[in-house]
């Protein structure tokens, strides 16, 4: 095997112009010669030791004892966020390259960004816990809060929306993507970072579920596997692209419970304290207290 000739020189003057090809047909030719983007191997590395310092004994290293906890949060901490921010001003120098825009301020602006991140931990970690909690008391399977930190896929999924939502805030959407696909990867739970969940989180099961980028999920609510709060309908502009950013997303208001493989599509709303169950189709709003079943769907509207 080692005198197999597999034409590599050739192969990679092909593909040298394939990239050029690329970059002059999408303006990239002048692009620097460094890598200028986050790196995904760094982000996973960043996420799972931000995820190590908000749950040190359950999440972090396996020989962590009480009384180096604090020490432990805090050097993690420092070698972190160090890491964070810069990864951090690469987003920030390539949304600036993209819009021709001067990049002078955006070491401090990333500073900035990942110290008001570091300023929000505890708060994060509080609305953690509320969705553990959640998770805990809505599985009657559930045996005890560790097990559901360290054994759910969906409360893994809801760890990971939570820090990739800050990041999506302040306009890094490409961060914010990268921490929420390695959740996708990791539980099959896919949850755009763009969208808007209220406290006391919890989707059971989990595989197959879909939240998409505009979709507001209000306080309490349960999902189960392969629910999807996606659009219905994608309008183009008048060059027949696809436009971004357009509220398209259900609304889900606060105590809701949608059972496994319901899609509801569009924006419309699904009212306080409904249940939707099982595989049911909807595309239209859902008033308060609503029991909507495939049943009464075909029978007529819902109460």
């Amino acid at each position: 095997m080692h005198n197999v000739d597999w034409q590599l020189e050739e192969i990679v003057t092909q593909l040298k112009a394939t990239r050029e090809t690329w970059r002059e047909r999408h303006g990239r030719s002048r692009e620097r010669g460094c890598r200028e983007l986050p790196s995904r191997s760094a982000i996973r590395a960043i996420t799972d030791d931000l995820i190590g310092a908000l749950f040190p004994m359950r999440l972090g290293p396996s020989d962590l004892r009480r009384e180096s906890e604090d020490f432990y949060v805090g050097h993690t901490l420092d070698a972190t966020l160090n890491a964070l921010c810069h990864e951090v001003c690469l987003e920030l120098k390539y949304i600036a390259r993209q819009l021709g825009q001067d990049a002078s301020d955006t070491e401090a602006r990333a500073v900035a960004i990942v110290q008001g991140f570091a300023a929000d931990l505890p708060e994060l970690r509080r609305r953690l816990d509320a969705d553990v909690m959640a998770a805990y008391h809505g599985d009657p399977a559930a045996r005890s809060v560790d097990e559901v930190l360290l054994c759910y896929p969906g409360v893994h999924a809801v760890i990971h929306h939570r820090i990739a939502n800050y990041f999506y805030q302040e306009d890094l959407s490409l961060l914010a993507r990268m921490i929420a696909e390695i959740a996708h990867s990791d539980t099959g739970i896919d949850i755009h970072p763009g969208a808007t969940v209220g406290e006391g989180f919890f989707i059971d099961h989990g595989t197959g579920v879909v939240i998409g980028e505009t979709a507001i999920i209000g306080n309490n609510v349960r999902l189960y596997q392969a629910v999807t709060l996606g659009a219905k309908r994608f309008p183009a502009d008048e060059r027949g692209h696809l436009e971004k950013g357009l509220p398209r997303h259900p609304i889900v208001e606060d105590d809701v419970v949608i059972y496994a493989g319901a899609t509801i599509l569009g924006r419309i709303t699904i009212g306080k304290g409904s249940i939707i169950g099982g595989n049911v189709w909807l595309t239209r709003d859902v008033e308060p207290g609503s029991n909507v079943t495939q049943a009464n769907l075909q029978s007529g509207p819902c109460p």
